[in-house]
């Protein structure tokens, strides 16, 4: 079975579609919706972004946050140090790079999708079924028609 490309979901450079994934992440972050604005807050903690201690305080200092906070928050889970390295760097990357990020949008909608807790069971559920892996984090879900 022929997987499309990632490519086939976003004609964007790379750079340019994590650019449009910050600002969406900062209008969620700032939404007064906590179902919208908790689970960016989440990331922006977790990647150590805003030197926030709790993340309590980073939620209700939200309205603070900027569009360069979620720059670097993507950069680090994507396994940057700052920003600027990620931009550097980010267009000699494959556009599967990004697909984890393409899940939460929805850009796989079309697909089923079979999650796991690791990408080692990923990969061997692959080899015998087919589809497309892609890493989330420590899980993994595998794309298929």
């Amino acid at each position: 079975m022929h997987f499309p490309s990632p490519r086939h979901f976003s004609d964007q450079s790379n750079a340019d579609f994590l650019r449009r994934l910050a600002r969406r992440m900062l209008r969620d972050a700032r939404s007064a919706h906590p179902s919208a604005a908790l689970p960016v807050v989440r990331r922006v903690h977790a990647a150590g972004v805003v030197p926030q201690a709790r993340l309590s305080g980073l939620y209700h200092a939200r309205a603070g946050l900027q569009l360069k906070h979620m720059l670097r928050t993507l950069a680090v889970e994507l396994g940057y140090a700052s920003w600027a390295d990620c931009k550097r760097d980010i267009e000699r990357q494959p556009a599967a790079v990004l697909d984890r990020f393409r899940v939460d949008l929805g850009a796989f909608g079309d697909f089923n999708q079979v999650w796991f807790a690791d990408h080692a069971a990923a990969r061997r559920w692959q080899r015998e079924h087919g589809g497309h892996v892609v890493a989330y984090g420590r899980q993994a879900v595998v794309m298929t028609a």
